[in-house]
C-alpha cells in the first residue's frame, strides 16, 4: 500500500501518547514529530519505508514511535513500517531493545500489534513496575494480590476519526458523585444496573467499590466532556468466577454511556477498545477479558461480537440469563481491534 498517495489532508496533525504538547504534523511525505515547540524528529514516507531524517538523537524512540502511532493511526491498512535510518546500527538496536522494532535483513521494521503494547504512549503511570505475585484468599476464593488502587488519570489516547482525546480517569466521589447519581437513574439506565437511588445510596455505593481491591470505577471522557461510567474487575474473585475457569488476571467489566450526545458507531469505535486497550496495558499478564451481557440482548451481542469478543456460553447468575464472552489478548493485537471495523456498529448500556 502506497500511505503517502492515499493520505487525507483532514488528518495533518495526530496528538500522539498521553504527553498533549507532543504531536505529529505531517505534509504530504514530511512527518515531523513535535515536542514542547521542537521538532523531535523528522521523517519522510514513501509507501511502507519510514526514513529518519534528523532531529534529536535522544528522541528518538519518543519520535519514531510517536510517528509509528500517528501513521498507523492515519492508514488503519499499514501492515508495517520499514525504519531508513541511513548508518546507525545504535539507532536500530536502541528501537529494538525497547521492543518498538524487529531487525528483519538488516531493517528495523514496526509492527502495530507491538506498538500498541509499549504502555508509554498510553498509560500516565508505564513506569510502574507489574505487581509482584503473591497469594491472597478473599471470600474463599484464591487469587493474586492486587495493586493499590491508581488515583487520577490512567488512560489516554488520540482518536483519529474523532479528532479527539479519549481518557479514562479513576472515580474521585467529591468531583463525580452528581454525575454518576444522575447516569444510575437515567431510566433506561436503571433498566439493566438497577442501582437507581438518591445520593447517599451512590455515595456508599461509589464507596464500596474504592475500597474494594478486585473493583475499579472509572469515568471516561472526550476532551472535557464526561460521557460514561466503567467498572472494571478481577474475575477470579468475581462473581463471574464460578462460571469459568478464570485465570489470576483476567478481567471484566461493566459500562453505561451516560450522555446521548456520545452514542453511535464513531463514538463506540473509540471508547470500547480504548478500553479494552487500558486493561492489556495495565498488566501485561492479562491474557484475557470477560463479560457477562445479558443473553437476550441480541445487539448487545453482535456489538461484542464486532469488537472482536467470542461467546462462549450462557449460564444463570441469580439476576439474570446471563452469555459469557470472552476477548483474548492475541486476538486484540493480532488483528488490531483498536481500529474501527464494521460501519453499523452502535452499543447500548450495558451491565
Amino acid at each position: 500500500m502506497d500511505a503517502s498517495a492515499s493520505f487525507d489532508a483532514r488528518g495533518r496533525t495526530f496528538r500522539a501518547g498521553t504527553d498533549t504538547v507532543t504531536s505529529v504534523v505531517r505534509d504530504n511525505e514530511t512527518v515531523r514529530v513535535i515536542a514542547d515547540g521542537a521538532v523531535l524528529s523528522s521523517l519522510r514516507l514513501h509507501g511502507d519505508r519510514l526514513a529518519v531524517d534528523g532531529g534529536d538523537p535522544r528522541g528518538l524512540v519518543r519520535g519514531v514511535a510517536a510517528a509509528a502511532e500517528a501513521l498507523f493511526g492515519w492508514h488503519p491498512s499499514l501492515d508495517r513500517l520499514v525504519l531508513e535510518l541511513g548508518d546507525r546500527p545504535a539507532a536500530a538496536a536502541a528501537l529494538a531493545r525497547e521492543g518498538l522494532a524487529v531487525i528483519m535483513d538488516g531493517k528495523p521494521v514496526l509492527w502495530p500489534e507491538m506498538l500498541m503494547q509499549r504502555r508509554e504512549s498510553w498509560l500516565v503511570d508505564a513506569a510502574r513496575p507489574a505487581f509482584p505475585l503473591s497469594y491472597a484468599v478473599t471470600d474463599g476464593k484464591r487469587h493474586p494480590r492486587r495493586p493499590p488502587k491508581p488515583e487520577g488519570p490512567v488512560y489516554s489516547r488520540f482518536i483519529p476519526w474523532l479528532s479527539d482525546v479519549i481518557s479514562f480517569r479513576v472515580v474521585d466521589i467529591a468531583r463525580d458523585l452528581a454525575l454518576v447519581h444522575r447516569w444510575l437513574n437515567d431510566p433506561r439506565v436503571d433498566a439493566f444496573w438497577n442501582e437507581a437511588g438518591d445520593l447517599d445510596k451512590h455515595r456508599q455505593y461509589l464507596s464500596r467499590l474504592l475500597s474494594d481491591p478486585h473493583m475499579l470505577p472509572l469515568i471516561g471522557s472526550f476532551g472535557e466532556r464526561s460521557f460514561g461510567y466503567f467498572e472494571l474487575y478481577w474475575a477470579k474473585e468475581n462473581r463471574i468466577a464460578p462460571f469459568y475457569d478464570a485465570a489470576d488476571y483476567d478481567r471484566g467489566w461493566h459500562v453505561i454511556v451516560g450522555e446521548d450526545a456520545f452514542r453511535g458507531r464513531d463514538f463506540i469505535t473509540a471508547w470500547l477498545p480504548s478500553l479494552m486497550h487500558y486493561m492489556f496495558l495495565d498488566d501485561s499478564r492479562t491474557m484475557r477479558i470477560v463479560g457477562e451481557p445479558a443473553a437476550a440482548h441480541a445487539q448487545q451481542l453482535r456489538n461484542l461480537d464486532r469488537a472482536g469478543f467470542a461467546r462462549i456460553k450462557n449460564f444463570d447468575f441469580p439476576h439474570k440469563r446471563a452469555t459469557l464472552v470472552m476477548l483474548l489478548r492475541e486476538r486484540f493485537f493480532g488483528d488490531r481491534l483498536w481500529q474501527p471495523a464494521a460501519k453499523d456498529a452502535t452499543l447500548d448500556t450495558q451491565r
